[in-house]
């Protein structure tokens, strides 16, 4: 009798781990002006047990002299490839806080890859071609997604209490905390404004600035 007690408890706290409920809202982007919408990252930590580990394997290509795509969000701990499919060298560095990197110059069809460690933001440039860039939001939690063209985010969750996350590279991010049940939790519009949005030119990994070659589009810079 006392084993089959035993057996209930471990059964129930082993189905109530595996629940999952759902957090869905919308987010408003206002001051954008002409620009082309902006990713929109949403992502919930939980308050009340450890975030899961869900370490994953992502890619941040770089193709037609860009990185594709231009914002990807991963959970920490997790490794990012970053494939050269371009026909022409690519250099891939990052001058962010609290990793800072440097991939060095590589040809194309060749790939390096970086473990990402510690959540953070990291902004991410080619010191060969200015016009390259892109940001790694690198999150504590695995519970993230991004706004759907309607504007509209769903997310998939344990029971449980959450800070969740509207974030987007051109504004500040908005917060609100949830307490999750079973089915559908809907939360309030966040709003995210970026009407104070000004994208600064960035400089080399040398601290230097661009050569004005590297700034025409019909050459392609000296590989360093």
């Amino acid at each position: 009798m006392r084993d089959f007690i035993l057996f209930l408890v471990v059964l129930t706290a082993t189905g109530a781990a595996g629940l999952t409920a759902q957090v869905s809202g919308a987010v408003k982007v206002v001051g954008q002006g002409d620009r082309a919408p902006a990713t929109v990252v949403v992502y919930a930590e939980p308050l009340d047990h450890p975030s899961p580990s869900k370490l994953g394997r992502f890619k941040l290509a770089q193709r037609e002299k860009s990185f594709q795509p231009r914002v990807l969000a991963v959970p920490v701990g997790s490794t990012i490839d970053f494939p050269n499919l371009d026909p022409i060298f690519h250099n891939v560095f990052s001058l962010s806080r609290p990793g800072s990197f440097d991939l060095g110059l590589y040809r194309a069809g060749a790939s390096k890859s970086r473990v990402f460690a510690q959540p953070s933001q990291y902004r991410v440039f080619c010191n060969i071609h200015p016009q390259m860039m892109a940001i790694i939001l690198v999150l504590p939690t695995p519970y993230f997604t991004q706004r759907d063209g309607a504007g509209t985010f769903r997310l998939d969750v344990p029971p449980g209490r959450y800070r969740v996350t509207a974030w987007s590279d051109r504004a500040s991010p908005a917060t609100t905390e949830i307490t999750v049940t079973e089915g559908n939790s809907a939360l309030p519009d966040f709003t995210l404004d970026e009407s104070k949005y000004v994208e600064l030119p960035h400089k080399n990994k040398f601290g230097h600035e661009y050569p004005k070659a590297a700034y025409d589009p019909t050459k392609d810079a000296t590989p360093r």
